[in-house]
């Protein structure tokens, strides 16, 4: 019984973090790796719901090179770090676009 309202609370403390989000908080992935590491901004305008971050998120983490992302869903913006020499910001911007998701830099 303690087991089960232990794992119970684990749920609800996993599950609090979406609900953070979703009242408009930032998403943030893995933490950026060590080395030589550029950060882009990226304006990401058809976002509509607290899911579409997600998306933008997986899309922009699976490009490889991308070390991190980080999705504002009020600002309506991305921010991936990613290593220049594997990727560059055109690969970023199509990943989001396939997903749905046009993009486009406005920071470098």
């Amino acid at each position: 019984m303690k087991k089960t309202l232990l794992i119970g609370l684990a749920v609800i403390a996993v599950a609090g973090g979406g609900v953070a989000f979703a009242l408009g908080g930032t998403i943030q992935s893995r933490p950026a790796a060590i080395g030589a590491q550029a950060q882009t901004t990226f304006a990401i305008e058809s976002m509509t719901c607290a899911t579409c971050p997600i998306t933008v998120r997986k899309a922009m983490e699976g490009v490889a090179g991308v070390s991190a992302v980080s999705v504002d869903f009020n600002a309506k913006t991305a921010r991936a770090t990613y290593d220049p020499r594997r990727t560059n910001v055109g690969a970023i911007v199509a990943a989001s676009t396939n997903a749905g998701y046009p993009a486009h830099a406005v920071q470098n």
